[in-house]
């Protein structure tokens, strides 16, 4: 598959992307209730796709084994996300749960793939795992809670569960959309209908207020995975991580300058650092 080519066009989509993703993950973090939130942004994906189902042919028998891994994965990782922003700030929890994503599949290169570092690439594992460390140390007792950063590791274990599970998805099907539709149908569905049950009419309290901001978060969602979807399909995952892991950034500026959280200076550089690792560890030499 080619490298990633780095024209304007790509790049700008890429980095829209991140900033869609950063921004429907701050809707979340503000709303009354998280797990409400994401039933609404997962169930306006789905809404959004159902026409083109019937519109583009059902996809191959293999995208179907990937769809279902999918809409599992993302099931887990619907329900761990919000739990991660009932209990811990978006400005430390969101970056360790992205940055740690792609630290760990090049930590599992080396340990099970025999895939060695470049020195750049080790230097990049270093400052982006020591930016972690300070995300994690940062803030008040409360804010970085066992029980939080707890969350926002399980939450990027997930992510790179469905990150790889969703490219090799896209990847069989015979055009990118043809699993992309299917993937935000099948991925909102059971996530709505768990979330019923929980929350009852309770849920109504929490959709009046926030139902029309987390609609929007929803638009930005799928908005910004069908871009990072559409990229995989034509570019190795590393390449396009490289780029949508600024949503790192992103989120820390929301937290800190919308949301009122505390410690913004060292999350915010914590995060630029986080940032500038994860690019080195993506960097291939010629």
């Amino acid at each position: 598959m080619p490298a990633l080519e780095a024209d304007g066009l790509t790049i700008s989509l890429i980095l829209l992307a991140a900033l869609l993703h950063a921004s429907w993950n701050g809707l979340t973090k503000a709303s009354e209730d998280p797990l409400v939130n994401v039933a609404v942004v997962t169930t306006t994906g789905g809404v959004l796709a159902l026409p083109w189902m019937f519109i583009l042919p059902l996809p191959s028998g293999e995208t179907w084994v990937w769809l279902g891994f999918s809409a599992m994965i993302h099931f887990v990782y619907q329900l761990s996300l919000a739990r991660m922003y009932q209990l811990g700030d978006l400005s430390q929890v969101y970056p360790i749960a992205r940055g740690l994503a792609p630290l760990g599949v090049a930590g599992l290169g080396v340990l099970f793939a025999h895939e060695g570092l470049q020195a750049h690439q080790t230097l990049g594992l270093l400052v982006a795992s020591s930016a972690i460390i300070v995300l994690g140390r940062s803030g008040s007792p409360r804010e970085s809670s066992r029980a939080a950063i707890g969350m926002a590791l399980v939450t990027a274990v997930l992510i790179g569960a469905y990150t790889f599970s969703d490219a090799q998805g896209v990847r069989s099907a015979d055009r990118a959309e043809h699993f992309i539709v299917w993937s935000f149908f099948l991925g909102s569905v059971p996530f709505a209908l768990t979330t019923v049950a929980i929350r009852g009419r309770a849920g109504l309290v929490a959709l009046r207020r926030d139902g029309m901001r987390a609609v929007g978060g929803g638009v930005m969602a799928t908005i910004g995975y069908g871009i990072a979807l559409w990229a995989m399909s034509r570019a190795p995952m590393a390449s396009v991580a490289s780029l949508r892991e600024t949503s790192v950034l992103f989120a820390a500026l929301i937290g800190t300058r919308l949301l009122g959280e505390s410690f913004g200076r060292t999350r915010v550089l914590a995060a630029i650092l986080l940032v500038f690792g994860l690019v080195l560890v993506q960097l291939q030499s010629g």
